[in-house]
């Protein structure tokens, strides 16, 4: 990738001191949706060439275990990585990004390269504890995810944000702090609030992005918001492909799943939930006319709707997507090695303990099958976590306030389609704006990624989007809250306020 000009003093500086860091974090750490579509699925799948990342080049810091306890001083190496090349060394900001609920590969190049470049900001970006390769344990049991929580990864955050300013300013050899702003989409978009409202003296400001901020114990309205996106024909095509998969089922349980290649699916609601899930994808990033079109059509011409909305699942939502069946069998959350696909299980820890978040079917009106219900999740958290693990989401919105989140300095986005909205914070006050941005194919994160979301649009490029005017507004928007609050920490002469 083509670089800006620096001095040439400093690119060999800098190469110096980035080298002796390296060895130095190399030598010392020998030794860390199903449920939740989730946005980081889309990008390990889609992120394919060199030019879809900024950076992949692996650092390593060795972070702290248990915050919360002045007796255990266990330390496990978390992976982050760093992108410098539109950093202004002076004065420029320090943009962190937060990975979210899967393994983080690389600093994506989305929206936020744009702005680096803007702001002549750099860019770092830690992974989530636990996932990835930054997992401290060899075993995924039970008692082995009790350190695995938003609060742990939080503190995480905090940690990481003190020693790499710190870090830089030796590199730098100098003393006063960066400006420091946040940025996280869905689940990392909820934590870039969180972090913003808990450590507000390390940070000038948060974009959170599609930030599902509400812990939302039975979640209705998610299914209501799949068929508000979908339209009166295509949720009227849906709602009769659930019925009909449904009689099938019944009668024939064995040829029907193997019509969608899921028949490893045992559990009736695993699979139900598998296709209410594909159903969803289209939604959620950008893409309702792959599914509408071809169910609508079918229904049209009298065809066969189980077989259209197959023929859908496996070409773009298996297929062109990257959706792994096996993600819904609860014998494959049961296993503890730590893996690739152990992303899954540790999200559904986070979903047993923290956040619910539990997608089921509305009384009236559904898209998706009835028998997906409260006690289906109840049933899934228990048999993969053992007894005595639930999601305590009253505590999670005492903790951070939910919906009513009192912080400062926070821009919450969310795209029109996007059924996760519901659980972001879409009340605006003046320290805390909040956009909708509108528009047929806005989903998850089109602030950030554009649209539609698969493949990845390189810087995030709205020109596909139905409505670029609305997603590039907003964006404006937040260019002029983020050039506010990191002027505001400019003036202080500090990186906070």
């Amino acid at each position: 990738m083509r670089r800006l000009p620096m001095t040439t003093s400093f690119s060999f500086t800098l190469l110096l001191t980035a080298t002796f860091w390296t060895l130095l974090l190399t030598t010392t750490f020998w030794t860390l949706s199903y449920g939740f579509v989730r946005p980081t699925l889309l990008q390990l799948q889609s992120l394919s060439g060199s030019g879809n990342y900024l950076t992949k080049e692996e650092l390593w810091f060795d972070q702290t275990l248990d915050h919360f306890s002045p007796y255990d001083h266990r330390r496990f190496p978390l992976r982050y990585y760093e992108f410098l090349d539109y950093f202004r060394p002076s004065d420029g900001p320090i943009f962190l990004k937060i990975c979210g609920e899967s393994a983080c590969p690389g600093i994506a190049n989305d929206y936020l390269s744009v702005l680096a470049k803007k702001f002549g900001a750099a860019l770092v970006s830690p992974e989530h504890r636990y996932y990835g390769n930054s997992s401290p344990f060899k075993s995924h049991t039970t008692e082995n995810l009790k350190y695995l929580s938003s609060k742990q990864a939080l503190f995480d955050l905090a940690v990481f944000r003190q020693f790499y300013q710190e870090s830089l300013n030796v590199k730098l050899n100098k003393t006063k702090e960066n400006p420091w702003f946040i940025f996280g989409v869905s689940y990392s978009g909820a934590m870039s609030a969180w972090f913003r409202l808990k450590f507000p003296h390390l940070t000038c400001g948060s974009l959170a992005s599609s930030a599902v901020v509400q812990a939302v114990y039975n979640f209705p309205e998610f299914d209501q918001q799949i068929g508000e996106s979908a339209g009166p024909e295509c949720k009227a095509a849906l709602q009769e492909t659930t019925r009909l998969v449904e009689g099938r089922l019944a009668t024939n349980g064995k040829a029907v799943k193997a019509l969608f290649g899921a028949t490893q699916l045992d559990i009736e609601g695993d699979f139900l939930y598998f296709l209410a899930d594909a159903a969803v994808v289209a939604f959620q990033y950008g893409n309702p006319d792959k599914l509408c079109s071809p169910l609508v059509q079918a229904k049209n011409n009298g065809e066969d709707l189980v077989d259209a909305y197959a023929k859908y699942v496996k070409e773009y939502y298996v297929g062109s997507f990257g959706a792994d069946v096996e993600t819904y069998n609860q014998k494959h959350l049961k296993n503890t090695s730590v893996s690739g696909g152990s992303s899954d299980r540790l999200w559904w820890f986070q979903v047993c303990t923290e956040v619910a978040y539990f997608q089921v079917a509305p009384a009236n009106d559904s898209i998706r099958s009835s028998k997906v219900d409260t006690r289906y999740h109840l049933d899934l958290c228990k048999n993969v976590f053992g007894e005595g693990v639930y999601p305590d989401v009253v505590a999670t919105n005492i903790y951070y306030g939910g919906k009513k989140i009192a912080g400062s300095k926070i821009v919450f986005t969310n795209g029109s389609q996007d059924p996760w909205r519901h659980a972001s914070k879409q009340t605006s006050s003046p320290d805390m704006p909040s956009y909708i941005i509108n528009c047929h194919n806005c989903g998850h994160g089109t602030d950030l990624r554009g649209c539609p979301q698969f493949p990845l649009t390189l810087e995030g490029n709205s020109q596909n989007c139905s409505n670029p005017d609305a997603v590039n507004k907003v964006r404006q928007q937040l260019v002029e809250h983020i050039d506010l609050w990191l002027s505001e920490c400019h003036e202080s002469g500090r990186s906070y306020m």
